[in-house]
């Protein structure tokens, strides 16, 4: 077998990883941003943060239902639309004369999301040989770490410097970059064909799969309870300024290629071990968050911390999703995992935003943690044990 991957392998590879940089660049820039869209249109940052919820909302409803009619298309087409409507969505955005106008170009956004993180990890894997499998998941991951370190503190200067709306402007012209190379590059990929509504119950029916979800619904709603509101939490709880905001969540999004790093170098070797430590982390985390605020360098420590926690648990699940559920079925099970992690994005920026409503952004934390504690026990006690025989494959 070959030792290295060839340039028509590298070239699709990297137009997905740019393209996940794009797409989760957009998802996660209202974050960011959350305080200045308020204020234009004249709305509490709770209020504009069901932008957040809204669209994970969608995304959550719209994954499983587009997969299903989408799996019938021709993938590369697919993709390249995907990222067309997503470009002309982002321009609405960026046009937008009210927050209803905004939040509907976000649900279109958000559809397209829906897609695009369903098939993303499937062609990732399908464009290279099964050599590099592991390389091709680690550089999605990695285009999300890039969203963080980049994209979003990129698009928050942006949005400081010339307004919010300029920041939408850049995204759309990245992605018709991105569709420029992917038409170039990316190949014709033969399609396993369509999945069928009929089949779903028997994928449901798959007992990993189905904990897999559960584990990612109650550790996802802990997280978005918190990062949801990370602005406005370092600006009143931490005291930080604009600029060291900015520097934060860049130290976040970098610390993120560590995450992606330890999941390639350990997750083979201990599995089981690998997602307790995960869990465990990211509970112990969120708990921090309110004690660390109190000392400007242990914030940035703990930012960086958690950034490599998050990464590290994102591109864990997003493989192991497409190794339980193998064949025809993996894209439609991806799709139900984004539709679940959407899901607690949703549960958890609404837990956020009613803390935040009550004056009370300072516990944020504290609330993610308890929930956090819920994925601890599932995890422990019901995840692991059921899943154990499969995660000892090796």
């Amino acid at each position: 077998m070959k030792d290295r991957m060839q340039l028509r392998e590298w070239l699709p590879l990297l137009g997905l990883t740019f393209s996940a940089f794009i797409f989760n660049t957009s998802e996660f820039m209202p974050i960011g941003l959350l305080t200045d869209i308020a204020d234009t249109f004249r709305m509490s940052e709770a209020g504009a943060g069901l932008m957040i919820t809204l669209y994970a909302l969608v995304v959550m409803l719209m994954s499983l239902p587009l997969m299903l009619l989408a799996s019938k298309l021709d993938f590369r087409k697919l993709l390249l639309g995907t990222i067309l409507l997503f470009g002309i969505c982002q321009i609405l955005s960026a046009t937008a004369q009210s927050f209803a106008m905004l939040m509907l170009s976000r649900i279109g956004v958000a559809c397209t999301h829906a897609i695009f993180w369903s098939i993303a990890s499937p062609l990732a894997v399908r464009v290279v040989s099964e050599k590099f499998h592991s390389l091709a998941l680690s550089l999605i991951a990695t285009g999300t770490s890039m969203a963080m370190i980049a994209g979003m503190p990129l698009g928050r200067m942006i949005g400081l410097m010339v307004g919010w709306r300029m920041t939408f402007v850049c995204v759309a012209v990245a992605a018709f970059l991105a569709l420029g190379l992917l038409l170039f590059a990316f190949p014709r990929v033969s399609n396993p064909g369509a999945f069928s509504l009929r089949e779903l119950p028997s994928l449901l029916q798959n007992r990993a799969l189905i904990s897999l979800y559960i584990f990612t619904l109650l550790l996802v709603s802990a997280y978005y309870t918190c990062y949801s509101y990370i602005e406005p939490f370092l600006a009143q709880t931490a005291g930080l300024s604009e600029g060291s905001i900015t520097e934060t969540l860049t130290l976040y999004g970098a610390s993120g290629l560590l995450g992606s790093f330890l999941y390639a170098k350990f997750f083979e070797k201990k599995p089981l071990d690998f997602i307790r430590a995960i869990t465990l982390c990211m509970t112990a985390a969120l708990f921090l968050l309110a004690p660390a605020s109190h000392h400007g360098a242990l914030i940035f420590v703990l930012c960086a911390f958690w950034g490599i926690v998050v990464t590290a648990f994102n591109v864990t699940f997003q493989g192991e999703t497409i190794h339980v559920a193998p064949g025809k079925a993996a894209p439609i099970a991806t799709a139900i995992y984004s539709g679940i992690y959407n899901l607690g994005i949703s549960a958890g920026s609404w837990i956020g935003g009613m803390v935040t409503d009550r004056g009370a952004i300072g516990k944020i934390g504290y609330t993610g943690g308890f929930l956090g504690i819920l994925a601890v026990l599932f995890c422990f006690f019901c995840f692991l044990p059921l899943l154990k025989p499969y995660f000892q494959r090796n």
